[in-house]
């Protein structure tokens, strides 16, 4: 387990204990490391079984801390961040979302150079994912210089880094999902476009609800391919 410990704008520290994380090798090549975030409630080892068939890249899903959660009545459950509702209106929990943010800089900073690197994730995992490429662009971490939401970050990060305007971005959503609304996803896409994600896919899948299919796992792998340049296909 690893810790990440964040200061508040209060001058209280928290110390978030992250899970298990586990580690899928390539059985090719290996050209890309991509760090992969599970949704609320779910563990690293759940998508390390799925990743295994995937030879090109080599995949890292580490596990949320363990942490009361606000939606289920703070009920503890494993969760890269607080979220009290998914309407979007409620502040975001951003030392939860800065301490994964940071969680997922550390594993990749060991990577060598002539890797090509990416973070994805699915429902919650997606979302701070997302957040952690703006934190990449923007090249801050932990709240102590950076308290604002997810959009001031973003329009931070591009005054300060023009090369958002290329950063390759893969959003996917369901129009059957009943548990993040297929609104928030296009809600999402249209906030990292107005504020200078020019390079960014937005994926509709009809009637899939909130879980993955097949044909989702290839449009990822797809992608991934063609956007980093990897050698060699899928077997």
């Amino acid at each position: 387990m690893n810790n990440s410990t964040m200061s508040s704008g209060s001058g209280t520290t928290r110390t978030f204990e992250f899970g298990r994380t586990h580690v899928v090798r390539p059985r090719g090549n290996h050209q890309a490391t991509i760090v992969w975030l599970h949704g609320l409630g779910d563990k690293g080892s759940s998508w390390s079984q799925l990743l295994e068939t995937l030879p090109l890249q080599n995949w890292i899903c580490p596990t949320a801390p363990t942490r009361p959660v606000a939606i289920f009545g703070g009920y503890p459950c494993t969760a890269w961040f607080d979220v009290g509702d998914l309407s979007g209106d409620d502040p975001d929990d951003l030392e939860g979302l800065d301490a994964s943010a940071a969680h997922v800089a550390n594993m990749l900073s060991t990577e060598p150079a002539n890797i090509k690197l990416g973070i994805g994730g699915f429902s919650m995992g997606a979302a701070t994912a997302l957040y952690s490429a703006t934190c990449y662009i923007s090249g801050k971490y932990g709240t102590e210089t950076y308290i604002q939401t997810l959009r001031n970050q973003m329009e931070g990060a591009i005054r300060e880094v023009r090369r958002a305007a290329s950063f390759p971005i893969l959003l996917c959503h369901g129009l059957g999902d009943d548990v993040v609304a297929y609104e928030h996803g296009e809600r999402s896409a249209h906030a990292l476009n107005s504020v200078g994600f020019q390079n960014l896919t937005f994926r509709t899948f009809n009637g899939l609800g909130h879980y993955k299919i097949p044909e989702e796992t290839d449009e990822v792998c797809n992608w991934l391919t063609a956007r980093l340049g990897l050698q060699g296909s899928r077997s």
